[in-house]
């Protein structure tokens, strides 16, 4: 069943919500105004339904961690296993066994699958743990303080992801806290923007101050930025030429979301560093930075006391989601899936490029984006479509692109569905501003 227009959104109990969330939440979390928030209450699928009641298909699987579905069936079984035999652990003293399988079987599955040897792994909770992880490690392999980073990536808002961060607006109110250790380069779109990246980089990795070369694969909340075939190569070569570590974040793109077990392999190029989160689980909040075994040996031999630590470190529940996720994405008829529905994603929004409004349509895998002419214009597309259903969401640094990070269960039906809507979308959002 296809979603129907809705009459008021937000609904009675999502206003009253709001209002009561309002009075008790910082102010800066949750954007409120009169088209926004929906309150959740229960989702399955790619179907999310909120307190009112009204039904949405949701093609952002919920910032890109529920690419299995809300609801699949090795998330419940995983859950209701674990909770009910151990629900917390000791992480870095006395750890949960479902610690030691998951850390070797995402060393396998990284590195091992790519015939580079042995790897090592530290967990966390949250994305931007893992870019932590992997900064420090930068440091301590090659003594080196200094990033080269790139303008328009989004790494997490911890202080340290925070200086790598390539959005001057997460950035300026905190600049007086934030140290000076990174450089920033242009993402590339293009062929020509390639050629003329690889000497701007080399000149600063010449300089000999930089430890790591540190990349999203896609530029995600950046605005779904594709960039070229070369464009890993030509990091993993630069990384190689002046003595640096090349550290790919793939918190978004993992798992499938980009078309492959990991983004990385689209050209076959082995970092030393990878940084895992979202989809690994699907479900609850657990990280991993995988690296090279020699790269991580860089940590000191713990003598009772970690460097890098947190409360909930390894969570047995986060393990144990973790290791049924990896069994969900192992199986070849998912990965055919994924094959499948990219292709009907890219014939569904392939219409939108002739619409005067838009400026670009790309993607790849389960990852796409509507570049707007018009800055701003996808906020006004996220709230035109929970009129018409559809849960969607902004990105780029002026608003003006439409992520799509759609899950594998939504149907070929439901995505030709949602490429009309989002016809329909444009169009008006285009006339209302012309």
């Amino acid at each position: 069943m296809l979603p129907r227009l809705i009459t008021e959104v937000p609904g009675e109990k999502s206003r009253a919500l709001a209002r009561r969330l309002r009075a008790c939440e910082s102010r800066n979390v949750t954007f409120v105004d009169e088209k926004f928030p929906v309150f959740w209450e229960r989702a399955d699928g790619a179907n999310v339904w909120d307190v009112d009641g009204n039904r949405y298909l949701d093609v952002t699987s919920a910032f890109g961690v529920a690419t299995a579905g809300f609801g699949a069936d090795y998330k419940k079984q995983a859950f209701a296993r674990q909770s009910a035999t151990l629900e917390h652990g000791m992480g870095d003293v006395h750890p949960a066994a479902l610690k030691v399988t998951l850390c070797e079987r995402l060393a396998a599955l990284t590195f091992g699958r790519w015939g580079a040897g042995a790897a090592k792994v530290m967990l966390g909770n949250s994305g931007f743990e893992a870019v932590e992880m992997a900064l420090k490690t930068a440091l301590l392999v090659t003594g080196k303080r200094r990033v080269l980073a790139f303008e328009g990536a989004y790494h997490g808002l911890g202080f340290g992801a925070l200086t790598v961060n390539g959005w001057d607006f997460f950035k300026s109110p905190f600049r007086a806290q934030l140290a000076d250790f990174a450089d920033f380069v242009p993402f590339p779109r293009s062929a020509a923007e390639l050629e003329e990246l690889e000497p701007l980089m080399d000149g600063i990795l010449a300089r000999g101050a930089t430890g790591v070369i540190l990349a999203e694969p896609v530029l995600g909340r950046g605005g779904e930025i594709v960039p070229p075939d070369g464009f890993l190569k030509m990091l993993r070569r630069l990384a190689d030429r002046h003595g640096a570590l090349l550290a790919l974040d793939e918190i978004y793109t993992g798992f499938f979301r980009a078309g492959h077990w990991f983004a990385c392999e689209h050209e076959q190029v082995v970092p030393d560093l990878i940084c895992l989160g979202k989809a690994l689980t699907g479900a609850f909040p657990l990280s991993a930075c995988v690296g090279r075994a020699a790269v991580m040996d860089a940590w000191p031999e713990s003598t009772g006391e970690a460097l890098h630590t947190s409360t909930f470190l390894g969570h047995p529940v986060g393990c144990a989601l973790a290791l049924a996720a990896l069994d969900f994405w192992a199986d070849a008829d998912c990965q055919r899936r994924v094959a499948e529905l990219a292709a009907a994603w890219r014939a569904a929004l392939e219409p939108l490029r002739s619409l005067p409004a838009v400026a670009d349509v790309r993607g790849r895998g389960l990852l796409w984006g509507v570049e707007l002419k018009q800055p701003g214009a996808a906020g006004e597309l996220m709230a035109g479509g929970l009129r018409r259903g559809l849960i969607l969401l902004g990105a780029g640094q002026d608003g003006r692109v439409l992520s799509l990070a759609p899950n594998v269960a939504l149907t070929a039906r439901e995505i030709a569905f949602v490429g009309n809507e989002l016809q329909i979308l444009v169009k008006s959002v285009y006339s209302s501003s012309s």
